[in-house]
């Protein structure tokens, strides 16, 4: 392969900062030019509010069934706040590594799909190759959910799935699925000198907290467990806690976001119910994706295992859009170049050589079986 125009494409990637939320559609331009060019039909689909595009791509026969979809999302995590002793979004080298925000969480990914699109018209591959890029990822999945119904429609049926997310290109075939949720107390504004006239909003929140930390205690100990997960169990998380506006006025309004991030076996919704709902309170759900849980045994999955220098199935703890795919009846798996452990840091980096090896992962996956080498 040729290193140098992988490592050009992966910094033109970075230098669109498509920071979750924002407009993500000049990226999507140059990701659309480059995969034309290599041969490949394109279909792009517009978010529901018209600032961001995902795309559905597909190199192959019209008539030629099956495939392999490579997913990836564009969108990269904030930089404000980190201490960068470079320019985020200017891709850098230190040794044997490059730096920039996406490197790892997933631009490599697309950076290596994208070299290897270029070969394809010089070494037709034996199945479809099938891209879906999404939007606002990083927020909680917000993008494949409008995106999911138009892949099979418009690409055909792959056998496999291969989301792209970090994963030192080990095989991992499941994840927790999150529900998050906003509640709010109404209270009754009041001077503090007089507070117990009035309904403080801050107290049924209190109430609620109080529920949730035992609630995760009871998981903790005698909930449903994964022993590849860490934690094993589901986990409840009180993000924020906000409510007052002064120590002399009884707070009338107040707010708490907290999450649910579940085994296959625990329905947060189900949970939800069990918490309870104090007075004067509302709990609206604001967000959820499902998690993942592949049985390594599926032909497609254990043929893709078979690839790789490191078989052996993992799980992750961060989420992905996996389980979407996977909730069609497609064979999913993540697997991607680098480590979530470099992702989301100041100055994110990846090593030369995962991208490498990814590139040749996508040649290997989608040569012939005869021409197929370990």
């Amino acid at each position: 392969m040729n290193r140098a125009r992988l490592l050009q494409i992966l910094s033109d990637l970075v230098a669109f900062p498509t920071i979750a939320g924002r407009d993500n559609r000049a990226l999507i331009n140059y990701v659309t030019e480059h995969l034309e060019r290599a041969g490949f039909s394109v279909h792009r689909i517009p978010s529901a509010d018209g600032m961001k595009e995902g795309l559905l791509a597909r190199f192959g026969a019209a008539g030629q069934s099956g495939g392999i979809v490579l997913s990836a999302h564009s969108d990269v995590v904030p930089v404000e706040g980190q201490d960068w002793q470079s320019a985020p979004f200017e891709m850098g080298r230190q040794g044997s590594r490059v730096t920039g925000r996406g490197v790892t969480d997933m631009k490599g990914f697309i950076a290596c799909v994208l070299a290897y699109a270029e070969t394809l018209a010089a070494h037709p591959p034996a199945r479809p190759v099938m891209i879906a890029l999404s939007w606002d990822e990083e927020l909680g999945c917000r993008g494949i959910p409008e995106m999911i119904d138009h892949l099979i429609p418009t690409l055909g049926r792959p056998d496999l799935c291969i989301v792209g997310e970090p994963t030192l290109l080990r095989p991992c075939i499941g994840h927790k699925g999150k529900a998050s949720y906003l509640a709010v107390a109404r209270g009754e504004a009041g001077h503090s000198a007089m507070a117990p006239q009035f309904r403080n909003a801050l107290h049924p929140l209190m109430d609620l907290g109080h529920s949730l930390r035992k609630m995760q205690d009871e998981m903790a100990s005698r909930g449903a467990r994964d022993a590849m997960l860490d934690p094993a169990y589901s986990t409840l998380h009180i993000g924020t806690l906000h409510g007052g506006t002064a120590l002399n006025i009884v707070p009338d309004h107040a707010e708490m976001r907290f999450e649910i991030r579940h085994l296959p076996q625990d329905d947060p919704s189900a949970l939800i119910g069990r918490l309870g709902c104090p007075d004067h309170v509302t709990i609206t759900e604001t967000g959820r994706y499902p998690g993942l849980d592949s049985t390594p045994a599926t032909p497609e999955i254990a043929w893709f295992c078979e690839c790789l220098d490191d078989p052996q199935p993992i799980k992750v703890a961060f989420g992905t859009e996996a389980g979407y795919f996977a909730a069609l009846g497609i064979p999913t798996v993540i697997c991607g170049p680098g480590t979530m452990e470099d992702g989301h840091q100041p100055d994110e980096s990846i090593e030369i050589v995962q991208l490498e090896a990814c590139f040749a992962l996508l040649q290997r996956v989608f040569a012939p079986a005869d021409q197929r080498a370990g």
